[in-house]
């Protein structure tokens, strides 16, 4: 739930510390000095803080500045749910080649999203399955280097070539 700062009459502290609302610091304030200057802008008096003497408040529309807290809110509130996403391996991929696309990996798990890893056989390089699932087992050997993970679907031979699907322990 949101805690509602104090605003304008609801503000206890004698005198305050006053924002402006481009950011300027007005100077310490007499409370009814402060809520004049706002009431003569249109806008409210927002304290921000409740902790420091004198309390620090801010003019600004008091509206606009709650829209803003829940905007914050629902952003914090929206867990994202793991997305699917690939990590494509070549069949003559490089070492180091092997080791950024594992790094890319790690990125993905660490954000909590599945990766699907796959490696595409074209021609004769269907003819050379062991080959592939060489350079599979190295790529999860540095992958494992990184992060931890575990197999959601096993290493799966499809006409195109091999996949896997892999998590975030």
């Amino acid at each position: 739930m949101l805690k509602r700062p104090l605003v304008n009459n609801q503000i206890r502290a004698p005198r305050v510390r006053v924002i402006d609302e481009t950011g300027k610091q007005v100077g310490v304030l007499e409370l009814e000095e402060a809520l004049r200057i706002t009431r003569e802008r249109n806008l409210d008096l927002v304290q921000v803080t409740e902790k420091v003497t004198p309390a620090v408040c801010k003019i600004m529309d008091y509206g606009k500045y709650l829209y803003a807290l829940q905007k914050k809110e629902r952003k914090v509130k929206i867990k994202r749910a793991g997305e699917l996403k690939g990590v494509r391996l070549g069949f003559n991929i490089s070492p180091h080649d092997l080791e950024t696309r594992a790094r890319q990996a790690e990125n993905f798990l660490k954000r909590g999203d599945k990766v699907r890893m796959e490696l595409p056989l074209r021609g004769r390089e269907k003819a050379l399955p062991e080959f592939a699932k060489e350079k599979i087992n190295k790529f999860l050997e540095i992958l494992a280097g990184l992060i931890p993970y575990k197999v959601e679907r096993e290493l799966k031979r499809e006409p195109r070539g091999f996949t896997m699907i892999i998590a975030k322990e």
